[in-house]
């Protein structure tokens, strides 16, 4: 199977586009639990932002800087589209997803536990495709 092809400031637009709707997603399926079941909000988004802050500092910032490096050093002027994230990211994003499923089914966490953790985590997603976005608007207006 053959694969479409693209710059690789595209690359940088693509990986950007992804992870902001994946963190919109996480988001959107945590914020509702989160609210519904709140007695503080204070200490909701306090903890929420606790998990941005370390998803964001620790993993996330350091992934984006690792794959626009990556993406900028390829040398073929075409590149194929799923090559915005390398092997390792695709397993680090599939045992992500895996393992949010099986959390949600599981009902092991409380609705309101688990949208702190996913409004915090989805946020962190979200920035880091931001940060994805700001790269390709910074290269595509050199």
């Amino acid at each position: 199977m053959r694969f479409p092809k693209v710059k690789r400031n595209t690359l940088l637009f693509i990986a950007g586009t992804v992870w902001l709707v994946a963190g919109f997603n996480i988001m959107r399926i945590g914020t509702p639990g989160m609210i519904e079941n709140w007695a503080s909000p204070l200490w909701a988004l306090l903890i929420s932002a606790l998990v941005f802050g370390l998803f964001y500092g620790l993993i996330f910032h350091r992934m984006v800087k690792k794959h626009c490096t990556r993406i900028q050093e390829m040398e073929d002027e075409k590149i194929p589209i799923y090559r915005f994230f390398d092997r390792k990211a695709y397993c680090i994003m599939a045992f992500m997803i895996t393992f949010g499923v099986l959390l949600r089914a599981s009902g092991w966490i409380p609705p309101y536990y688990l949208g702190i953790f996913y409004t915090g985590l989805g946020f962190s997603l979200m920035t880091a495709g931001v940060f994805f976005l700001w790269r390709f608007a910074r290269r595509f207006a050199a």
